[in-house]
């Protein structure tokens, strides 16, 4: 039996009715209209004609009698899924028990409606329709943020190639201005005027900044390019070399560092031994009159490390918090502290390919504590590894 309908007009709900009763199929259809849907229906009692009017008659959505004598009415949402079509499927029947109206939800019916009670139809069909609508403005928002999402790793990916190219081919040209400058101080210092003397020295100056501008440039290019395996690293281990490294800075200021139980966290091992240095490096580049007193500790954040840094140094304005993080970005001339500011560039470049996130609280004069998160989970397990391990300082 299929229905005799001439087709759907414009604004019409087209209804695909499995029902081989047909007094059922007229009530049903008498309850979405007095229900103020605006509907096109077909009936179909079989899998065959199902199949057809699928593809003569794209139903908006499917009423099935749970149990016919051919098929069951959840037969049809095979059918619907094997074509691709996420078509809301609600179900009808006389007698549909709990449990068993729970199961076809979980296979996917979006509601069931018992014959006695057709008067709630109409309202499942147009919540079905609306979940409907949810969802595919769900999945479009899904897929527009992973499309721009690629856009931007793919962009991203693109301007580190670009930055690393630039500076290595401006290296060769570079290198050659600062070796003729140089050679202009060395055989006509003294013997032209005072100004030329003058002239000469700031081009030397300018050269030699510019050459370091362009290494710290490849420098922070170079992050994430190297290709090292992520491992799970002792942090106390990575602060001793550190602290190897700093020696002689250290000495010099007479600084104090001490870093006690810090955790294993998983990450590249250079990486993050660059983002201790950078931050031991400034807090004694950036010290007060008082001897550099600097202090390192992890606590568990869920499934992360929290670390923070602190120090008894110079400090920094709040408004100042971002901005610090920004490439050759400064807060003091060159003759205060030496550098061009990318130092916490790089930091932050690393923290975020981890997925943590890295800012600074502080006030001037009363010293800085730079904070930064890092998983303490490894792929392998996929489990928070939040252990500790031996002390030291």
């Amino acid at each position: 039996m299929s229905g005799t309908d001439p087709g759907p007009r414009s604004g019409e709900l087209r209804v695909l009715h499995v029902e081989d009763n047909e007094l059922d199929a007229e009530l049903v259809a008498q309850a979405l209209r007095r229900g103020g849907l605006s509907v096109s229906i077909v009936v179909v009692q079989d899998e065959a004609e199902f199949k057809r009017q699928l593809k003569t008659h794209l139903p908006d959505v499917v009423i099935a009698d749970y149990n016919l004598p051919q098929w069951k009415g959840m037969e049809a949402l095979e059918l619907l899924r094997g074509e691709g079509l996420d078509t809301p499927l609600v179900l009808v029947s006389g007698a549909l028990g709990d449990v068993t109206a729970v199961e076809c939800i979980k296979q996917g019916a979006t509601d069931y409606v018992l014959k006695d009670g057709l008067a709630r139809l109409p309202e499942a069909i147009r919540r079905a329709l609306q979940e409907k609508r949810l969802l595919r403005l769900r999945r479009e928002a899904e897929e527009d943020l992973a499309r721009k999402a690629e856009e931007l790793a793919r962009s991203n990916a693109d301007l580190e190639q670009f930055a690393y190219v630039a500076s290595h081919d401006l290296q060769e040209p570079l290198r050659m201005v600062a070796s003729y400058t140089q050679l202009l101080a060395e055989r006509y210092q003294g013997k032209l005027d005072e100004t030329a003397d003058k002239y000469i020295a700031y081009a030397s100056e300018g050269a030699l900044r510019m050459q370091q501008l362009i290494h710290d440039l490849l420098a922070f290019s170079r992050v994430g390019r190297s290709g090292a395996a992520c491992q799970s690293l002792d942090c106390n281990a990575i602060m001793d070399e550190v602290l190897l490294s700093l020696s002689a800075a250290v000495k010099e200021s007479g600084a104090v560092v001490t870093f006690d139980n810090l955790p294993r966290v998983w990450a590249d091992r250079p990486l993050i031994a660059q983002v201790f240095q950078n931050l031991i490096g400034n807090a004694i580049k950036f010290r007060g009159k008082a001897v550099p007193e600097i202090k390192v500790r992890a606590e568990a954040t869920g499934a992360h490390w929290s670390f923070s840094f602190s120090d008894n140094g110079i400090g920094i304005a709040p408004e100042y918090a971002e901005n610090i993080f920004v490439v050759f970005q400064r807060l003091h001339a060159r003759t205060e502290y030496p550098g061009n500011g990318i130092g916490l560039a790089i930091c932050k470049k690393i923290i975020e390919r981890y997925g943590g996130r890295i800012w600074v609280e502080g006030q001037v004069g009363k010293g800085s504590t730079f904070k930064f998160t890092l998983p303490a989970a490894t792929p392998k397990d996929g489990v928070p590894r939040l252990e500790l391990v031996g002390a030291g300082q």
